[in-house]
């Protein structure tokens, strides 16, 4: 609506208004200044009260035909008409009351003047219709005293009309005054209406946009209290000082205390003996500015530790300085790596405890050799067979120890059959039944029906033999040594101590005692070769070495746990066989032949033994130091030579590239390969394979076999 409209449409109501507040006055005026006509007119009494009824019952009329019709068609014009018509007709009673008592000289004129202030002070009429009322109102009066009047008193005549015109235009300037001021206010009111209106719809907007941006914040919070809580990550924020004033539930989980024991706790407590006053000083760090990435070691709430990688920043909320820290749990990764970097120490160990077992092994191979031989040949002394006997006594001692080294370097000799572990365990109790003292008691729970593991069952009862015997010894005064068996499914995570253990069932072997126990600092050592904590003269260090290669080779797994005082315990997990089988014990016996045979080895000590030994029993034998000639000497004579023997570890040409050079001459030749190691070459496999130390009846047994064999390289 236009402003214009605005003050009409509003000035028309109050117009409205003030007309029907005017006719009740009107009405009760007309009635009240009846009480005059008794006393100034009493003989016009009864018919002025009947014209006084008359209009009043007019004016009321219009008044409730104004609130209950006139408002459906209400506007200016019929407003205007019916003020007029009103007007017109209480003037009109007015005169007819003056010109009956006294015409030109009645005291009534007064009610004229009152109907002027009426309509014309009350009623916020324009200036036309103030003046139209106005004029209405005089001429009633005047032309009716003038046609039906005879002026006699002039002077009151005109002071009457004075009178009039005085109160017509003290009405009217008042009239127009107001209107102006009625106007103004409505202008303003206007203007306030609209101001309101476009306050109301910035209002609205306002409302809105609020709304938008809280619900835009709820949003947010929610998001990010949905990251803050569901991250992987621990998430910690501390004050300067350290202590926590929120975290996620993550970090609750990883420390194992819910959220209210640790808000408020100062993360200082957290932190183990060794690193706290590592902390303070990365804090003083974050403090200064610098983001850190570190690693710590945090207590949980049963006692135990994890370890953390923690990305701490500082952060500036509102003017205040806080520490916002990420905490990754590496406990497993920690272990992980430890086993890797075990792993490879042990193998690196394995790979010189090898080389020297190899190196070794041609010693022992040439000593035992040639002892053998010296105690075969009947004109020496029995004082010269006394001392040959000690060599080969002490020279078996010594290849048992390179046995250990090997089997610790997984190079061992490794032939793999499925057997039953409870009798590997019985027989090798019963064997060791006088090693163990009266004081130990012994306690046996093997399962009934366990499955068979495949296995070489000789270097079983070793692994067996070694932890018997370490337990007996951390029992030097009493105790109880306790042997069990048992089937248990593992999977990747099912061992502590190997984050990648192959799913499958396995055989639990755990042999415990009740001992001394072992340090803790000790343990992560217990499988290194040379380490022991025995006293010195006691141990050589190899058994547990020796045991942790053969497990590993059986692909199987072996733990320890031990506290001091308490005592140890080991427990073996070997893979269940596919196959049944039984152990088949070696034969042996000496023979002879006279075919030839070509013998290959760098170390001439072990090739003079070879030679020797075949010679002694009928063979014919071409030798040689010298891998590419051993090569050149089979090309020559490969139509008469029956049998290739060669070392697999020698210069130049190694044992693998000397058989492929043999067997691009004749596929069909047969080699015996003599080796310290459990390792077959990858292709064009010999028909035998021997390995060093090896006494003279092995190999005549072996030379044999390769000859009487159908076997031959290239199958």
């Amino acid at each position: 609506m236009r402003k214009e409209e605005y003050i009409k449409d509003h000035l028309l109501n109050l117009t409205y208004y003030w007309f029907n507040i005017i006719l009740i006055l009107g009405s009760v005026l007309f009635l009240m200044l009846g009480l005059m006509d008794y006393f100034v007119s009493l003989k016009y009494f009864g018919d002025f009260f009947v014209l006084r009824m008359a209009i009043t019952a007019v004016l009321i009329s219009i008044f409730f035909w104004n609130k209950f019709f006139f408002k459906k068609w209400k506007n200016k014009a019929n407003v205007y008409t019916v003020i007029v018509t009103a007007v017109v007709l209480s003037a009109s009673v007015i005169e007819y009351m003056i010109l009956r008592l006294g015409g030109h000289t009645s005291p009534y004129y007064a009610g004229l003047n009152l109907l002027v202030i009426c309509v014309l002070g009350f009623v916020p009429l324009n200036l036309t219709i103030s003046l139209v009322c106005a004029g209405l109102i005089y001429l009633i009066y005047l032309v009716p005293i003038y046609f039906f009047d005879t002026i006699t008193n002039y002077s009151a005549f005109v002071s009457n009309n004075a009178f009039f015109i005085a109160t017509f235009i003290i009405a009217l300037v008042w009239r127009t005054l107001s209107q102006k001021v009625l106007i103004n206010t409505y202008s303003l009111q206007y203007d306030l209406d609209k101001e309101k209106q476009q306050l109301a719809v910035y209002s609205t907007r306002l409302e809105q946009l609020v709304e938008e941006r809280t619900r835009e914040m709820n949003k947010s919070e929610i998001m990010f209290r949905s990251l803050f809580e569901n991250a992987q990550d621990g998430i910690l924020i501390t004050d300067p000082k350290g202590t926590i004033l929120n975290l996620n539930r993550a970090l609750c989980e990883i420390h194992g205390f819910d959220r209210n024991s640790l808000i408020g706790t100062n993360i200082a407590l957290l932190e183990t003996g060794e690193d706290r006053t590592r902390f303070s000083q990365k804090m003083v760090r974050v403090i200064k500015g610098e983001p850190l990435l570190y690693e710590t070691t945090h207590y949980r709430k049963d006692g135990s530790r994890v370890s953390l990688e923690v990305t701490s920043k500082l952060i500036e909320v509102e003017d205040n300085k806080l520490i916002q820290s990420f905490c990754r749990d590496i406990t497993d990764k920690k272990k992980m790596q430890a086993q890797l970097m075990h792993s490879q120490k042990m193998d690196s160990i394995g790979q010189l405890a090898g080389g020297i077992a190899h190196d070794f092994n041609n010693i022992l191979t040439s000593i035992l050799g040639f002892a053998e031989i010296i105690l075969h040949q009947e004109d020496v002394s029995e004082s010269v067979l006394s001392k040959v006997r000690i060599i080969e006594k002490v020279s078996r001692q010594a290849a048992q120890m390179v046995s250990k080294l090997l089997s610790f370097a997984r190079r061992g000799n490794f032939e793999p059959v499925p057997f039953d572990i409870n009798k590997v365990i019985n027989d090798t109790l019963e064997m060791m039944s006088r090693l163990i003292p009266s004081h130990i008691e012994i306690e046996k729970n093997l399962e009934e029906r366990i499955p068979a593991v495949s296995g070489d069952v000789t270097q079983m009862e070793q692994v067996i033999m070694n932890l018997i015997i370490n337990a007996r010894d951390a029992m030097p005064e009493k105790g109880t040594l306790k042997v069990s068996t048992s089937l248990m499914e593992l999977g990747p995570r099912g061992l502590a101590i190997d984050a990648q253990v192959e799913r499958g069932t396995y055989v639990n072997i755990t042999v415990s005692d009740t001992g001394k126990g072992i340090a803790e600092e000790h343990l992560s050592h217990i499988f290194e070769p040379f380490f022991t904590t025995k006293e010195k003269g006691k141990g050589t260090g190899l058994g547990l070495a020796m045991v942790y290669g053969i497990v590993k080779e059986h692909k199987g797994y072996i733990t320890v746990s031990s506290r001091l005082g308490e005592g140890t315990v080991f427990n073996v997990y070997l893979p269940v066989s596919d196959r049944p089988g039984r152990v088949e014990e070696p034969s042996g016996e000496w023979v002879t032949g006279d075919e030839t045979i070509l013998a290959i080895d760098d170390e001439s000590p072990v090739l003079e033994f070879i030679k020797e030994t075949l010679k002694a029993r009928g063979f014919k034998v071409i030798a040689t130091d010298n891998s590419v000639q051993g090569l050149r000497l089979y090309q020559e004579n490969h139509n008469k030579i029956s049998l290739v023997i060669t070392d697999m570890l020698m210069p130049v040409l190694n044992g693998r590239e000397l058989i492929e050079g043999i067997t691009a001459v004749n596929p069909m030749a047969k080699i015996i390969a003599i080796t310290g190691f459990n390792a077959d070459p990858e292709d064009h496999k010999p028909a035998v394979f021997l390995r060093k130390p090896f006494s003279g009846g092995k190999l005549l047994l072996a030379v044999r076999e390769a000859l009487d064999s159908g076997i031959r390289s290239g199958n």
